[in-house]
């Protein structure tokens, strides 16, 4: 998924583009723009994008009987 080529365009996963904070991102071609934005230039680079973290298991609601065959 990190690498699939049909990305949802995205200033803050864009080669020209720099997070600089929370809510901008200075690009090369249009200066400040918020980090949801995106425009004809964008270039995706992979290693910008940090991948959701795993959901972690609720193990509250299980129980003795759920392990066994």
């Amino acid at each position: 998924m990190l690498f699939r080529r049909d990305i949802d365009p995205c200033c803050a996963y864009c080669k020209k583009g720099e997070v600089i904070s929370e809510e901008e991102v200075i690009c090369r071609k249009k200066g400040i723009v918020p980090i949801g934005g995106h425009c004809a230039a964008f270039r995706y680079d992979p290693m910008k994008r940090c991948p959701p973290r795993p959901i972690k298991l609720n193990t509250e609601k299980l129980k003795e009987e759920d392990f066994r065959l």
